[in-house]
């Protein structure tokens, strides 16, 4: 064993990990979508801490369809080297949980299970005691990063700004060990990567601003959220009956967004439709012909239907639709209902 990983695995005793549960496991869980890189930093985070430190560990992601913008949760869950790694379940009531997509918190409660004095990472450029507010957090840490931003100006991903701020949180994990880990990890895929992602990580690491609040009197965290079966077998539906038919409808696709939307100019636009053409929602809503309009014309964006792939952008012939960083209440402001009777609650 190299000298330097050496010394860093000695002393990883049970006082290594303060905070863990009262099976002797630190949990921490990345609450993402896919795109993000959240399943590859839980890699890195497990190899470093198993690898590098000595430390007993386990790393797996849950997700569905394996898409991007689709809801991605990945675990790390760490033990002394003198315990087993013997559960592969998800981590209910983690110490640490870093939300890579505050979106996210719109869908879900993102700090589930969360300990009153856990730790809350969320990539966002509100304060602390705002994110705090907004998810009625009573106690433990609250800690913001703009790691979108970071990612944005090293031309990387939010992964390994993500990454550098859970380092930060979690003083049993070795600074250097994930470092060297993500130069072995990326090296292998992209060696041109490497020095702009561990730029991101120390920026990750050195910008996130942190508030702590003391656990209040009784307060026991946030409740675990367990999804439970639609159905048993005394109450199992008939075969091939379809209970809820399917309805797009009402399908919110905003938290699909990667930070970025696009931003229309009416203009300099020629209501050509090629958007329309290459948009996979539908979300471009348009006047109908009639009130003296010789054709149909684009009124605007839906964009509780727009999921950011910004493919109407490229297709755009006249510049009239931009790429724009995602503001908080910008899409709610400049929003084109494509469906205004469900505004006013009505029915088709």
């Amino acid at each position: 064993m190299p000298a330097a990983v050496a010394a860093r695995t000695a002393g990883t005793g049970a006082d290594v990990l303060p905070g863990a549960d009262d099976d002797g496991f630190f949990g921490i869980r990345f609450e993402s979508i896919g795109g993000l890189g959240a399943h590859l930093a839980g890699q890195i985070l497990a190899e470093a801490g198993v690898l590098k430190q000595g430390l007993n560990g386990s790393h797996f992601s849950s997700y569905g369809s394996e898409k991007k913008g689709t809801p991605v949760k990945s675990f790390v869950r760490f033990c002394p080297a003198d315990r087993e790694v013997r559960t592969s379940s998800p981590i209910e009531s983690p110490q640490v949980v870093a939300v890579f997509h505050e979106a996210l918190a719109r869908s879900f409660d993102v700090a589930a299970g969360l300990s009153p004095t856990g730790t809350l990472i969320v990539n966002s450029r509100l304060t602390p005691d705002e994110i705090r507010e907004a998810l009625g957090i009573r106690s433990g840490t609250v800690a913001v990063l703009d790691a979108l931003g970071i990612a944005l100006e090293e031309k990387t991903r939010v992964n390994t700004a993500m990454l550098g701020a859970v380092v930060r949180t979690c003083p049993f994990l070795d600074m250097e060990a994930v470092k060297e880990t993500i130069r072995e990890k990326l090296s292998v895929r992209n060696a041109g990567v490497v020095d702009a992602n561990l730029r991101t990580f120390d920026r990750g690491y050195s910008e996130l601003r942190t508030m702590t609040w003391p656990p209040a009197p009784g307060d026991a965290g946030r409740p675990v959220q367990r999804a439970a079966p639609a159905f048993g077998y005394l109450d199992a539906p008939i075969g091939g009956v379809i209970l809820d038919p399917g309805n797009s409808i009402v399908k919110n696709l905003s938290t699909s967004r990667q930070g970025f939307l696009p931003s229309y100019d009416p203009d300099t636009c020629s209501h050509c439709g090629i958007c329309d053409i290459v948009c996979p929602d539908l979300c471009f809503v348009w006047s109908e012909n009639g009130d003296g309009e010789p054709a149909v014309r684009l009124l605007g964006i839906d964009y509780h239907y727009c999921k950011g792939c910004l493919k109407c952008i490229d297709a755009c012939p006249t510049g009239s639709l931009t790429e724009l960083r995602e503001e908080a209440g910008w899409a709610e402001e400049h929003r084109v209902p494509l469906f205004p009777w469900l505004e006013l609650g009505g029915t088709a």
